[in-house]
């Protein structure tokens, strides 16, 4: 089965041609473009825990398609275990796979409802292996559905303000963050596609840069017309050009109450957005949002490594324009200095203006401080 899903957008992150999953290795974007392959559970949560592949809904694919790629290479062996076994098998990869990211909520998302569809082939006395698989594609081809629409459905939100249209936007959170389209970098390619977006601007996301390295490689694919700016300008940028009128960002986590975890800056994304009077939206699937999780108080933030901070990776230029690429570090800080550098933030429901999901856009009641995400997806 062939997943490739082409109309999605003009970048493919995620190759899936059964039984071979294939991702496009980041950490070597913008200069290359270049697949591997992933063939195990192993080979996935390698890819997410390096970032060779990441954004939250990107996660989740990742992760359950390589279990599959895993399953379908071995698919005799793991079939003559007998069922039982084989469902045990893939509960411990699923685990596994689930400490490649602790905040991704779409992750433990996708395997707490992998694992429910082992458990139903166990009862019913079908392949608990090719169910498996079967749910991991379906996975594949609805995250694409729902990005679309979250690009639709945000589209028509920030269009009330009649265009044409500057927005910004923070991290990456398009086509290599997703099996396609893209959540908040959605609303800009649908914004794009309608005709009335003027001009986005997305910083370049410090330490790692996701913005300078991958949204700007995104939208000179897209041919979006786009300006990258420092972190530490947006305040600058929202005084200076009242035009811009929304600040648009994914997420890896939002709580009940709205609360929402992305990559660190965006709470003061946020504060500069509430300062300045712009709308600052969120945009995630309905698979980011944990109805179990009261408040962001309790989101656990993952902290990495001092030297993503003390230290500047990249390629030397003159590779790049050789077209021989060279990895080189620059130390910027000085040896004996320590820096603190947790991925992400949590930004307070009070400054977030909407929550853009496949299922619609969601507001605060009048005069609330925080949503209430249980009862809108009830609705």
């Amino acid at each position: 089965m062939s997943l490739l899903l082409e109309g999605a957008s003009k970048l493919q992150a995620i190759r899936w041609v059964r039984p071979r999953l294939d991702i496009l290795d980041q950490l070597l974007l913008p200069h290359a473009s270049t697949y591997i392959g992933i063939r195990t559970s192993a080979d996935g949560h390698r890819a997410i825990a390096t970032m060779q592949t990441r954004g939250a809904p990107a996660i989740a694919i990742v992760a359950a398609l390589s279990l599959a790629a895993e399953l379908l290479g071995s698919y005799e062996k793991v079939s003559a275990m007998g069922a039982e076994a084989a469902a045990a098998l893939i509960e411990q990869r699923l685990d596994y796979l689930g400490t490649s990211r602790p905040t991704a909520v779409n992750l433990f998302d996708a395997i707490t409802k992998l694992k429910a569809v082992v458990s139903r082939a166990l009862a019913s006395g079908h392949s608990v292996v090719d169910a498996y698989v079967d749910a991991a594609e379906a996975m594949l081809a609805a995250d694409v559905a729902d990005n679309q629409n979250i690009g639709r459905f945000g589209a028509e939100f920030i269009e009330r303000h009649g265009g044409p249209l500057k927005v910004l936007t923070h991290c990456n959170t398009g086509a290599l963050a997703t099996a396609g389209h893209g959540t908040a970098l959605g609303i800009i390619r649908s914004l794009h596609g309608s005709g009335e977006l003027e001009h986005v601007f997305f910083t370049e996301t410090r330490p790692y840069n996701q913005g300078a390295r991958l949204t700007s490689y995104e939208l000179l694919v897209e041919g979006i017309p786009a300006t990258m700016v420092c972190d530490s300008a947006v305040s600058a940028l929202l005084r200076s050009d009242p035009s811009i009128r929304a600040i648009v960002v994914g997420a890896d986590r939002v709580a009940r109450n709205g609360d929402t975890a992305n990559k660190i800056g965006t709470y003061q994304l946020a504060i500069a957005a509430r300062f300045h009077g712009r709308d600052f939206i969120v945009a995630a699937p309905t698979t980011s949002i944990d109805l179990e999780m009261e408040s962001g108080e309790g989101i656990v933030i993952e902290e990495r490594g001092m030297d993503e901070v003390l230290v500047t990776e990249g390629f030397a230029a003159d590779s790049v324009v050789d077209g021989e690429l060279k990895r080189a570090a620059v130390r910027v800080a000085p040896v004996g200095v320590r820096a603190w550098n947790p991925s992400f933030d949590v930004t307070p429901a009070d400054l977030i203006t909407a929550v853009v999901t496949e299922k619609g856009v969601f507001v605060k009641s009048e005069g609330a401080g925080e949503f209430n995400l249980l009862e809108s997806l009830d609705k």
